[in-house]
């Protein structure tokens, strides 16, 4: 593979905006190092599993040469994905650093999408009065995401202090 190919390569990607940087999915990444790669590998490995806590790591290569490797982190419950989903979240994001590593999908950083609204998404600090819990991202019933600021909000509003789902249910049994 020559700079040229990567960089046509690179070109087929479709990126997606966040706060007006231009960042590539997974997905698209994956799509490219196929073309690149038709016959290369994907290997993934839990390194550690723990309390909660997934580490992940991740090759991607071609014949028997390792071309990139990426590591990733995630904790079960720190987002609405990862309520349910958090293996699978974090070896999408190894995945996801590897192929960066090896230059796919790195306009304009190393970091994927997923990586960038995850890390937007759990920059919450607002806390629940009622249990002490950190209010979580929640899932409208249109499928579109609650903020735990606007969660926050909503609550200290309907109930005069800021709760968490689970306390609000129970707020409103009341």
């Amino acid at each position: 593979m020559t700079f040229e190919d990567l960089k046509k390569a690179n070109e087929a990607i479709v990126t997606t905006d966040i706060k007006g940087k231009a960042y590539a999915e997974v997905n698209q990444r994956i799509k490219v190092f196929r073309m690149l790669f038709p016959e290369g590998f994907i290997r993934t490995e839990i390194i550690a599993l723990d309390n909660g806590v997934v580490t992940m790591k991740a090759e991607v290569g071609n014949d028997d040469k390792v071309l990139g490797t990426g590591t990733a982190q995630e904790k079960e419950s720190s987002s609405f994905i990862n309520k349910t989903s958090y293996i699978e979240n974090c070896e999408t994001s190894a995945v996801g650093r590897a192929l960066g590593m090896m230059g796919i999908g790195i306009d304009t950083s190393v970091a994927s999408y997923e990586e960038v609204e995850n890390a937007i998404l759990n920059q919450n600090t607002e806390k629940c009065e009622e249990c002490g819990n950190v209010i979580q991202n929640g899932k409208r019933t249109d499928g579109s995401v609650w903020s735990a600021s606007d969660i926050a909000a909503y609550t200290k509003r309907k109930f005069g202090k800021k709760l968490c789902t689970e306390c609000a249910k129970k707020e409103s049994k009341k």
